[in-house]
């Protein structure tokens, strides 16, 4: 196997939005998963007071989630406009979320709760319509060859690199008990569409051996798609927390917090406003990627009401403009548009354009460089309430008499026509050669 043998990845494409679920025991305490005992990392946000090791891990004895309703989170999940899940089955905390025959750190062997919570979010986000996705870090600080962390050898806060190291020996014992892991996960949970590893920033390439990780991944899921993190065995590209500059040239994602941490950390008060969420979708969709839009769980299950009113505002949004995000493909470039935008085409060459007002004050938008004689409709999505509008080819193109002029769109808005969160222009075009308007 190759770094160039890659799965399909034609159904990633435009997926839209994907729900990251960060969830294990440090959610009964307030605490970022993994994180909280390392004080977070060197010069990075956010800053945590840090607890010690052995705290941390004996934690997970007190977990008892009695509010746990996968079913509703996927519903509202689905209702937001998420079509696909990725769930945190292990951190780097090495805490198993599932029913692990490897390890008795886990949720059924080592809380009150004894529950499988990764097979029962399996079934109900499958049940629902989703893809599903498996987050599974390859670094374990619980497990003794790893060797599991203390306060004595991890530093506080973390700097990348500094990890504590363990002889060749406990180090193949270490990588023979994560692959067992991997495997459990690969073979007990049906049809996995996505394998999301992390934890490559700790020993090198030569030692993961990263090559062996992806054959065993497509031993057991040959279908499923794997991230940048597998290092030079991913197929696609994992961005974190801000969009990226350009456009990776492979299938992307951005995978985002709500807030500034991935757990639930109730004294994080650093919300994104349901505005800065919905443009950042919106963004990621138009430059041809997916936005990873993480939620962290509560100790007793339910989702932050600060999570929840985001997600309902996006279900709303999306009610009404749905049709501009799902399914569509990078619309027109930023000199025909300045801003984000998506186009639909159907079979009989039929394109409609979808333009995102993400930036105000704006009483006319101009659009640059499409075939005017062929616009037959100009609209605003949500109710599809007819705007006014003027097209002007290109003078050269009328000089030449061109049967089909390229040239500008004038389209005039309203104060009325505006929403509060982004509002959407559909402009229809006819294929070449038919009747316009």
């Amino acid at each position: 196997m190759t770094a160039t043998t890659t799965s399909d990845t034609s159904w990633f494409r435009g997926l839209g939005l994907g729900i990251f679920i960060h969830w294990g025991h440090a959610s009964t305490r307030g605490w970022e998963m993994s994180w909280q005992m390392t004080g977070g990392v060197l010069n990075q946000e956010p800053r945590l007071d840090p607890v010690g090791c052995n705290e941390y891990f004996d934690n997970a004895a007190e977990f008892d989630p009695t509010d746990f309703d996968p079913g509703a989170w996927a519903d509202l999940a689905w209702r937001a406009g998420a079509r696909y899940v990725v769930f945190t089955t292990k951190h780097h905390d090495g805490f198993a979320m599932f029913d692990t025959g490897l390890s008795d750190y886990s949720i059924t062997k080592h809380t009150p709760f004894g529950r499988d919570a990764t097979a029962e979010i399996v079934e109900a986000f499958r049940a629902r319509g989703f893809r599903i996705g498996l987050y599974f870090s390859i670094i374990d600080w619980h497990h003794p060859d790893y060797p599991r962390y203390t306060d004595e050898t991890v530093t506080k806060p973390y700097i990348v690199g500094s990890y504590p190291r363990v002889t060749p020996a406990k180090w193949e014992r270490y990588r023979t008990f994560m692959l067992g892991q991997l495997a459990e996960l690969l073979t007990g949970y049906g049809d996995l569409d996505i394998v999301w590893l992390d934890g490559e920033f700790e020993h090198t390439e030569d030692e993961w051996r990263f090559d062996e990780i992806r054959a065993l991944i497509r031993a057991h899921q040959p279908d499923a798609l794997v991230n940048d993190r597998c290092l030079g065995y991913g197929d696609f590209v994992t961005p974190e927390q801000q969009l990226p500059i350009v456009a990776p040239d492979r299938p992307w994602e951005v995978c985002m917090t709500m807030n500034a941490t991935w757990g639930y950390v109730p004294s994080d008060d650093t919300w994104k406003s349901p505005v800065v969420l919905l443009h950042t979708l919106i963004e990621a969709i138009s430059m041809g990627g997916n936005l990873l839009l993480n939620v962290g769980p509560t100790g007793d299950g339910a989702l932050p009401p600060q999570a929840v009113e985001r997600l309902e505002v996006l279900a709303s949004w999306l009610e009404r403009n749905g049709d501009s995000v799902h399914d569509v493909k990078p619309g027109l470039d930023l000199w025909q548009f300045h801003g984000p935008s998506t186009k639909r085409t159907t079979p009989a060459g039929e394109t409609s354009l979808y333009l995102h007002l993400v930036s105000r004050p704006y009483e006319r938008v101009v659009v640059r460089g499409l075939p005017v004689g062929r616009i037959s409709r100009v609209c605003v999505l949500d109710g599809e309430r007819a705007l006014a509008f003027s097209v002007h080819p290109r003078l050269k193109d009328i000089h030449a008499g061109a049967v089909d002029p390229q040239g500008e769109l004038h389209i005039t808005i309203e104060q009325a026509d505006l929403d509060d969160l982004c509002t959407v222009v559909r402009v229809d075009l006819a294929p070449f050669g038919a009747d316009s308007r």
